[in-house]
């Protein structure tokens, strides 16, 4: 069935599509509440004149069917970029018929095309299906690694301390 899929760059007219699949997945992923950005603020991420972020759009017969969202990281012990995958979210009526793999296998190309060392995502610990589909592709868990955010009012806090020494 992947062969009826097409991925491509999104573009400016996706923004509203790729909007409301960001909320899609927030409610999915039972955070609906904690999405903060606009369609504006992501227009300007994707497509503004400095440009922090890509993403790819999934398609199968004209209809948008997926979208990974992506940007460049850097590994300083390789000395080389990396990708980091910020979002990828197929809808449910779309699963199971090889989305996810061909988007993640467009990142992998794209990784390697700009000598890229890796392609990292994190993932929820109770998202078991996106955990075996990951696992299945070959994807190694890293146990060792505990994630860390800052934002908000520790964000503020933080910047205001450094700026006030």
């Amino acid at each position: 069935m992947t062969a009826e899929l097409t991925i491509r760059p999104a573009e400016p007219s996706d923004v509203e599509l790729i909007y409301s699949l960001i909320v899609e997945l927030a409610d999915y992923e039972r955070a609906r509440d904690r999405v903060r950005g606009t369609p504006e603020l992501l227009e300007r991420a994707l497509f503004g004149s400095a440009p922090t972020a890509h993403a790819l759009i999934a398609e199968r017969a004209d209809e948008p069917v997926g979208f990974a969202l992506y940007y460049t990281t850097f590994s300083t012990w390789e000395c080389r970029p990396g990708i980091w995958l910020e979002d990828l979210y197929v809808p449910p009526q779309h699963r199971r018929i090889g989305v996810g793999g061909v988007l993640l296998s467009e990142l992998a190309r794209i990784a390697v095309q700009r000598g890229c060392s890796r392609l990292e995502w994190a993932a929820l610990d109770w998202n078991t299906p996106a955990l075996d589909f990951y696992t299945k592709l070959g994807a190694t868990r890293l146990h060792e690694w505990e994630m860390y955010r800052l934002d908000g009012a520790a964000l503020e806090r933080l910047a205001g301390a450094i700026s006030a020494s």
